[in-house]
């Protein structure tokens, strides 16, 4: 890790307390619009995860709100909020009059321009000054974005008190159909977002199904094929692989074949545990593969392959939500597994950083193997490739290797403890090899595991 070009630091996210950022939710209404109209959207259709920056992981939807557009459309503002602009505009003018200005707009230019879009007739337009004589009054007064931004939180605020009124009133027994209606401001969960209902009547069909990985399955089976031709065109497309080395074999041993074995417990999912392939049916055909590993605390996501003709709806960024809605759903039925792990974050590599964007997570501590919250972890990681996360400079690895002579060792068809097999060993370099490998795995492991040695 600390000699490496690039660090890979395990990172994990928190589905129970995930919330979808602004450009999530945009990449989920992407898919919604496109399954129920046919829309393609005509912005940038590369925006894979690997194209996004980490500065939206990083500010978030607090930083996306501070780049609202502040071209506000006035039409929809409550009539609360006209007077309030209405009252700023009065004392202005008043404010104005002392100065000795004769030509002011009234009002009702104001009240019209908030309701029409169209200026006053029955007012006295005021001609525009000469070049040097100061502002034209025959327009509104710019407004600064602030001021626009403070007019809204106001607005909310009303919407707000109109809520909090309308239980008061109801909680005396007043009629509803009196009372103010307020908009709720309660956001929609991911869930919601991704099971959005369609019209009878869409242009698509989506259809995720969950197959094991296993040539014993049927469905496994049936759609290998497809799966396969899927998988060389994203490589050849994507990653510009020769079509030689994305053949079958290739294909099979890294995605397919598993060192997990699957397993069924009474307490856990309904699929139980092992490698799976989630796959993405659009109108009878697969536009995209997710494998992962389900295990007894955690969905470990290992890769995905997508058809290329569909990067316009950003299938990486829809795929990890799903599968992270998918860990929320098996958590419903198994309480312990509550993480869904992405692989590796590397900071060193901007391609890499879009798995930062999943918040919160956390990133392990290569030193103390620790978690901590990748918020913690950008300050450093910015300033160095590869950083000690743990802040206690006294912490250290509490599973590392402490007894070298407890390590399990396999010599001449027997299992021996490391304390046992090092008496009949006269080669000096022996201990450095064992060590290096009892530094690896730790202390646990060396004892459930054997060291060949011959």
């Amino acid at each position: 890790m600390n000699q490496t070009c690039c660090p890979q630091y395990t990172i994990r996210c928190h589905p129970l307390q995930f919330q979808p950022s602004k450009s999530h939710k945009k990449v989920l209404k992407k898919m919604l619009k496109f399954l129920a109209k046919g829309e393609i959207s005509k912005g940038n259709c590369e925006d894979e995860p690997m194209d996004s920056t980490m500065e939206d992981a990083v500010d978030g939807d607090f930083a996306l709100m501070n780049k609202l557009d502040i071209k506000c459309d006035l039409k929809t503002l409550s009539s609360d909020l006209k007077v309030s602009i209405e009252s700023e505009e009065k004392e202005k003018e008043k404010s104005l009059k002392k100065e000795g200005s004769k030509d002011l707009i009234h009002p009702q230019a104001i009240e019209e321009k908030l309701g029409s879009g169209e200026p006053s007739h029955s007012i006295k337009v005021h001609v525009g000054p000469k070049p040097g004589k100061g502002a034209d009054l025959s327009k509104p007064p710019c407004r600064k974005a602030k001021e626009m931004r403070k007019e809204r939180k106001r607005l909310k605020l009303m919407q707000q008190s109109s809520a909090g009124a309308f239980e008061g009133f109801q909680a005396q027994g007043q009629p509803v159909s009196l009372l103010p209606k307020a908009k709720s401001n309660q956001p929609k969960s991911l869930e919601d977002l991704i099971f959005e209902s369609l019209p009878e009547d869409a242009s698509h069909k989506l259809e995720v199904r969950l197959v094991p990985a296993s040539f014993e399955d049927p469905e496994f089976k049936s759609s290998f094929n497809q799966s396969l031709s899927l998988y060389t065109k994203y490589q050849v497309a994507i990653h510009q692989d020769e079509p030689d080395i994305c053949d079958k074999s290739e294909f099979t041993r890294f995605l397919c074949n598993s060192p997990l074995e699957a397993e069924h417990p009474a307490n856990g999912p309904e699929c139980g545990y092992g490698s799976f392939h989630q796959q993405y049916w659009l109108d009878g055909k697969i536009i995209a593969v997710g494998v992962i590993d389900i295990l007894p605390y955690c969905v470990s996501s290992v890769y995905l392959y997508y058809d290329p003709d569909y990067s316009f709806l950003s299938l990486g960024v829809y795929s990890a939500l799903r599968e992270i809605a998918f860990t929320r759903q098996l958590h419903e039925k198994t309480s312990q597994l509550s993480y869904y792990y992405m692989g590796f974050y590397i900071h060193s590599c901007p391609k890499m950083r879009y798995k930062g964007q999943y918040r919160p997570s956390d990133l392990l501590c290569p030193e103390t193997y620790v978690w901590v919250p990748i918020e913690q972890c950008l300050p450093s990681l910015d300033n160095s490739k590869y950083c000690r996360f743990n802040q206690d400079p006294q912490a250290e690895d509490e599973g590392r290797s402490k007894e070298l002579d407890r390590l399990r060792v396999f010599h001449r068809r027997s299992a021996m403890p490391y304390g046992v097999y090092k008496n009949h060993q006269e080669d000096p370099s022996e201990e450095a090899v064992v060590l290096e490998y009892a530094n690896l795995v730790g202390q646990k492991c060396s004892e459930t595991m054997l060291l060949f040695r011959h």
